[in-house]
Formats: structure tokens, C-alpha cells, sequence
């Protein structure tokens, strides 16, 4: 998550925008909530250039960490602000799967409590950066019967408290790699329950082991595997430094080279939406969908940036693909939006 942003109702034409200030969701027709712009040739074989983007939830507050159940062929997606995660399963309005999903204990706390990214491990089982709670969870009960019930995976480093476990990504034997920015500390980098000095990129190993992989990193926020889960890709939310990273692994996971894939911060100058380096997933082809500036970045593994899915009027946090990956579903502040891939 990068930032959280209030919306008021706005209507233009034909495009219905909608409001961040209400509890709930309810059903949403005929409603377009951007477009599909193409800057590279190749771009036409990812995404047509008329998909329609549409709105299937709204009045949310803070939509995020989205993550497609293929055992279930659901879509469940947090609510930070809310300290809610909700299920949708295609047909119905989106309705409350887990609450409280980030922040269990009872003592009145600010910031941004609820979970946040949100994926499934190797055997299919939920597990959740937790922002209020600070770390990173797996939920004990089955995806059936939710309970706000949780194992710990990873709480600190060395003893100290994680700032906010924003985002994660779990590969084929079971590691998992998550971001720590100071995003949901009610004061953030200035908050005196702030116990870690940097922001870090871990590795929890499927021995239960924790690993700092990067500490240099400012605002570090979405994250993914590629394809051969050989690069670890991490973006950087910062103002004023916002842009995507590539790091080639070793066979043990750790990080063995890399640095810069592409800087954000030009297009987001020239954006309307002044959203930073956010969420991402990777596509069949490779090609990294990243929210950020305008919407959902398409970025080719070698940096060079193919089109943009433009999110009108509001910041996109994260988007997760369907098992097939040919529909891509967004988090978009009080927002879920749908759109068709090739």
C-alpha cells in the first residue's frame, strides 16, 4: 500500500466514479472505470486495447492485497481501513470473509489496522500481512469456515518488531517473501513505536527461518517472483524515488544480483493519478502488471514499459490475475475493478 486517499462522488458522461466514505458494497452495473492505453507494438497480444474496465465492488475503504482462491474460484481482497477482508465469488456482491484480519488485540490503535497483501502458500492455505498486528500470519482455520485465528510466521528481526509487512509472495516450496515499509505505524517513519531503523525485504524459509534480503530500500511495497522464480522484483512506493527493482537469486533464495529495472518517478511527474510504485503480478508471458502512476503499469521483464490499464480518478494498490491469468482483477482505493487479458 502506498497512501490512502477520500473520494467523493464524480460523474462524467458515462463513467460512474464512486465514493470512499461508506462501510459495505452493493451491486455495480454499466459502470467504466478507465481504459487501456498501448505505448509498445506488443502490447496488442497482452491486452486488447478496448477491454473494458469494470467495476465489480465499491465503498471500500483502502481495497488491497487481492489474491484469486482457484479451489474456490473466489476473489478475496483486504480492506485496510476497515480491518475487514472480503470474498467475492462472481456472482454476488462482495460480501465480509474475515474480520479482524490485521489488528486483533483490543487496545484502541491508529494507522492502517487491517491486513494488507494477501496470498496462498503451496497446500493452498491463507496467509496475510497483518499492518496493525505488524506481522506475518497464516490463517489456521479452512478457507471455508474463516476465523480470525492465526499461526505466526514472522513477528520480528532480532527482536525487534517488523514496521508493517505491506505485501508477499510465496514460491513452489513454500518460502515466502514479504516487504516491511512504515505505511501502517500511525506516525510512520516518526512514530516512537518504531523499533526496526530501515525498511526491509525478507525471506521466511520453509524451515521457519527469517533472512533480511534488502535493507536499502525506501517505501519497499509490492513484490513477486518471476515465472522460473529465479528474480525477485520489488517496488519502491517513495515520493520522491518511486521505481521498480530486479534481483536475480542464488539456489538458496537469497540475492545475488540486480538493482534498477525501471524508474517510476518520470511517470509519475507526467501522471494524472500520483500514485507510487505499488502492488504487482506477473503475467504467462512474464510481463509485470504493477500498480502506480495512472493505474496498472505493463512492464516488460527487460524494464521497457509496453501500456498502462488508466484506473480514472483514484490510486490502484495491487491486482491479482485469475488461474488462467487471462483476467486481472484491481484494488483501487474504494474500488475492485475487473478487466479481460488475452
Amino acid at each position: 500500500m502506498c497512501k490512502y486517499y477520500g473520494h467523493i462522488i464524480v460523474v462524467i458522461g458515462c463513467l460512474v466514479i464512486g465514493s470512499g466514505c461508506s462501510n459495505g458494497s452493493e451491486p455495480v452495473k454499466d459502470a467504466v472505470a478507465g481504459k487501456v492505453e498501448l505505448y509498445d507494438p506488443s502490447a496488442a497480444g497482452i491486452i486488447d486495447s478496448n477491454a473494458v474496465i469494470e467495476v465489480i465492488g465499491r465503498h471500500y475503504k483502502w481495497s488491497e492485497g487481492p489474491v484469486w482462491v482457484p479451489a474456490k474460484q473466489w476473489l478475496l481482497f483486504s480492506a485496510v481501513l476497515e480491518n475487514k477482508i472480503y470474498r467475492w465469488d462472481g456472482k454476488d456482491t462482495p460480501v465480509v470473509y474475515l474480520t479482524p484480519s490485521g489488528y486483533t488485540d483490543t487496545a484502541r490503535r491508529n494507522g492502517e489496522n487491517g491486513s494488507n497483501g494477501l496470498t496462498l502458500d503451496k497446500e493452498g492455505r491463507l496467509l496475510l500481512c497483518q499492518s496493525g498486528n505488524r506481522q506475518v500470519v497464516r490463517m489456521n482455520a479452512s478457507l471455508d469456515a474463516p476465523m480470525p485465528e492465526f499461526t505466526v510466521l514472522a513477528a520480528n528481526y532480532r527482536g525487534k518488531k517488523f514496521n508493517s509487512p505491506n505485501d508477499l509472495v510465496a514460491d513452489s516450496r513454500d518460502n515466502v517473501y514479504f516487504t516491511d515499509p512504515i505505511y501502517g505505524l500511525p506516525k510512520r517513519e516518526n512514530d516512537p513505536t518504531r523499533e526496526l531503523n530501515f525498511e526491509g525485504v525478507y525471506r521466511i524459509g520453509n524451515d521457519g527461518s527469517l533472512t533480511l534480503l534488502i535493507d536499502s530500500i525506501s517505501r519497499p511495497n509490492g513484490i513477486a517472483l518471476s515465472l522460473d522464480e529465479k528474480i525477485l522484483y520489488v517496488g519502491s512506493s517513495d515520493d520522491k524515488h518511486t521505481r521498480w527493482y530486479a534481483y536475480r537469486l542464488d539456489s538458496a533464495g537469497g540475492i545475488q544480483s540486480g538493482g534498477i529495472l525501471l524508474e517510476g518517478a518520470p511517470l509519475k511527474e507526467k501522471a494524472r493519478v500520483k500514485q507510487g510504485a505499488d502492488g504487482f503480478k506477473i503475467d504467462r508471458a512474464g510481463n509485470i502488471f504493477a500498480t502506480g502512476p495512472d493505474g496498472v503499469n505493463i512492464i516488460s521483464p527487460a524494464g521497457k514499459l509496453l501500456g498502462l490499464i488508466r484506473v480514472y480518478n483514484r490510486p490502484a494498490s495491487n491486482c491479482a490475475f485469475n488461474e488462467t491469468k487471462d483476467v486481472l482483477y484491481i484494488t483501487a482505493s474504494d474500488e475492485v475493478l475487473r478487466v479481460k487479458i488475452r
